[in-house]
């Protein structure tokens, strides 16, 4: 493969980059765990690589904990969330959805910006963000910044929201309210048992207070769309529920309106029939 590679260090220098390549073709890449991929099937002598994994900026590289949330750089990697306890306490439906990206070797470089960025209906860390709500914030070449909710990030199968001259920073998200019991995980089904792409997942993040009454839920589906689905209704079906009590009936009911937002293809993985029952059952299963 022959393409161009320029490794920015500064966010200064990163901008000035993305400014100077706007009439170009240029790709970021950080673990380019995908990208490389990519490329070795569409090779292009024309493109220019902007390798991001030198770069040195916090607010690309840390997790940090602010008063309201906690902000997670586009840079950290996979097994850099796995490894961090207060996302693991505050976030279980993150950090199992981390855990099951890929393999380990993969896992120590694959970036969340780059698992946002490619758009894949199937991204894994993607779709617990969108269960969670986070905010994506947005740089761009002049130096401004934009934040936006994560819905409005994805736009189509490996498209999103970002300009030719932006780029992904960080994503925010709200810590859980105190006190409250939370109930968080992430189900990922493939073909077979090793770093399979999802044929469905489904992330939830379900807040409860001290009775057990559910004051707050994100439910978000993946592989069922063309892009991953923050499932509304569902989440709203849940609200003053009792999440101990929910029986067979509600559950059932539940499933359902997790089902209206599935719009499943048929593919070499899966067909279409399969993906829909599978997604009932494991939204059922949650209440288990």
């Amino acid at each position: 493969m022959n393409f161009n590679v320029i490794s920015p260090e500064t966010t200064d220098e990163l901008l000035e980059v993305i400014s100077e390549n706007q009439g170009n073709k240029f790709r970021f890449g950080a673990g380019c765990s995908d990208l490389l991929l990519e490329l070795k099937k569409q090779p292009d002598e024309d493109m220019t690589v902007v390798n991001l994994a030198r770069l040195n900026d916090d607010r690309f590289t840390s997790i940090e904990k602010t008063d309201d949330g906690i902000r997670i750089g586009a840079l950290v990697t996979a097994n850099g969330i796995t490894f961090d306890k207060e996302l693991q306490r505050q976030f279980p439906v993150l950090y199992e959805s981390a855990n099951k990206l890929g393999s380990r070797q993969i896992r120590q470089v694959a970036t969340i910006g780059g698992n946002l960025c490619t758009a894949s209906p199937a991204a894994d860390i993607a779709c617990a963000l969108v269960a969670l709500e986070a905010r994506c914030e947005i740089l761009s070449a002049g130096g401004t910044a934009r934040v936006i909710p994560i819905n409005d990030f994805f736009i189509d199968v490996r498209k999103t929201d970002l300009r030719k001259d932006e780029i992904l920073r960080s994503v925010f998200i709200a810590l859980n309210s105190e006190n409250e019991k939370i109930y968080s995980g992430f189900i990922k089904i493939g073909t077979r048992r090793s770093m399979e792409i999802a044929v469905v997942s489904l992330a939830f993040h379900i807040q409860a207070d001290e009775d057990d009454k559910i004051t707050h839920a994100g439910i978000a589906v993946g592989s069922v769309a063309p892009t991953i689905k923050f499932a509304n209704s569902a989440c709203e079906y849940l609200i003053g529920k009792n999440y101990s009590a929910i029986g067979s009936s509600a559950s059932e009911e539940f499933a359902a309106k997790v089902l209206e937002y599935a719009s499943p293809i048929s593919d070499i993985r899966a067909s279409a029939w399969y993906r829909e029952e599978v997604l009932y059952n494991i939204s059922k299963s949650i209440f288990e």
